[in-house]
C-alpha cells in the first residue's frame, strides 16, 4: 500500500508544536526587549549638547519656581536632547547643588511633575529623587539625571557616569 506523502500531525505533535513556537516567541521578545534596552543606554551615554548643558544650569536662577513657562522650556530641551527615547518613562527628574544660599541645599526638576523646587537640608525630594542628593553634594558633577534604574552624573563638559542606584 503506498505511503501517503503528507500525514496529518497527531494532537500530541501539535501541542508540543504550539508550546515550542510560543517559548520561540517569548525568548525573541526577550531578546528584542533586551537590545533595545542596550540601544537606549547607549543613546543615553553619549555627550550631552552645549545646548543642553546651557538650559540645565538655567535650573539654579531662583525664578523658575515661579514661571511654569520656564519649566516647559527646559523639559523640552530634555526632549531634544533624546529626540529617539520616550523620556517621560524613564526620566524621573534631574538634581544639582544649589547656589542660592542657605537654606538650600540642592535644587530638583521633577518631570514627571513638571516642578521644579529648591531643596533645604534635610528636605526629602519626591519621586525617587532623593536617591541623587549625595552624588549632586559631593560629586563634582554639574547634576544628575536620575532614571528609574540608574543615575547619570553629567560633568561640566557633557560627559556622562552611570551610577548604579
Amino acid at each position: 500500500m503506498p505511503r501517503p506523502i503528507l500525514r496529518t500531525p497527531r494532537k500530541e505533535e501539535m501541542e508540543t508544536r504550539n508550546l515550542l513556537s510560543a517559548s520561540y516567541q517569548r525568548e525573541e521578545k526577550r531578546q528584542m526587549k533586551q537590545m533595545d534596552k542596550m540601544q537606549m543606554d547607549r543613546l543615553l551615554r553619549k555627550t550631552r549638547s552645549k545646548e543642553y548643558m546651557e538650559a540645565m544650569h538655567k535650573l539654579d536662577a531662583g525664578g523658575h519656581v515661579h514661571n511654569q513657562e520656564k519649566v516647559k522650556e527646559i523639559i523640552n530641551a530634555i526632549k531634544q536632547e533624546f529626540p529617539e527615547v520616550e523620556i517621560e518613562g524613564i526620566l524621573l527628574g534631574c538634581v544639582s547643588v544649589c547656589y542660592l544660599g542657605k537654606p538650600y541645599e540642592v535644587h530638583a526638576l521633577d518631570i514627571t511633575g513638571g516642578i521644579l523646587e529648591h531643596y533645604k537640608a534635610g528636605q526629602m525630594m519626591p519621586g525617587g529623587l532623593e536617591k541623587a542628593r549625595g552624588i549632586a553634594m559631593h560629586g563634582g558633577y554639574d547634576f544628575i539625571e536620575v532614571y528609574v534604574d540608574c543615575c547619570r552624573a553629567i560633568s561640566s563638559n557633557g560627559t556622562v557616569s552611570v551610577i548604579s542606584c
